[in-house]
């Protein structure tokens, strides 16, 4: 972690550690996209980050303690980043920020849908989905088995809402 900040402003602090272009949007892609490896967060965000900036980013986000990254067994020059629980614990922050863009931004239908299933869903939702990136992210043990996760019904949507444009002829 820096050990000179600005000032010890809680919100001053954290946007030290978040406030970059990149920082959140890395997390949204592990969190909802469950990109672990530097290849697919560089190549399936929608908002196309350079290499140069994911491998800086990727690096200071391990420093700070939001990330973590380990060899990937099955490839020696291959990386996996991982969620800590600091970075699990922004769900709830991600879903005001999505439901204030959907409330003020001009956001698709396709990419807001699952702003607004979080939003629905309140803080039980947002809870049952940390549980769940601790199974992806931390190895805990999954409490109930068989149920579709979170992240499952939260992609569902997204998909529903790509068939449907894509019926329509619609394409965002």
């Amino acid at each position: 972690m820096k050990s000179e900040f600005r000032s010890g402003c809680p919100i001053n602090l954290t946007m030290e550690i978040l406030g970059d272009r990149w920082s959140l949007v890395i997390i949204r892609d592990m969190m909802f996209g469950n990109r672990r490896h530097f290849r697919e967060l560089l190549n399936q965000s929608e908002e196309g980050i350079a290499s140069n900036i994911l491998a800086a980013r990727l690096k200071r986000l391990v420093e700070t303690g939001l990330i973590t990254r380990r060899d990937d067994p099955s490839h020696k020059q291959k990386a996996i980043y991982s969620l800590t629980e600091t970075a699990i614990e922004l769900v709830p922050v991600l879903a005001q920020i999505g439901a204030w863009g959907r409330r003020h931004l001009p956001v698709t239908e396709e990419l807001g849908v699952r702003a607004q299933l979080l939003a629905e869903g309140g803080p039980e939702l947002w809870e049952a989905f940390m549980d769940d990136l601790r199974v992806l992210h931390l190895d805990a043990k999954p409490e109930k088995t068989g149920k579709p996760t979170v992240l499952d019904r939260l992609n569902a949507a997204y998909e529903e809402v790509v068939d449907e444009n894509r019926a329509k002829g619609k394409t965002q």
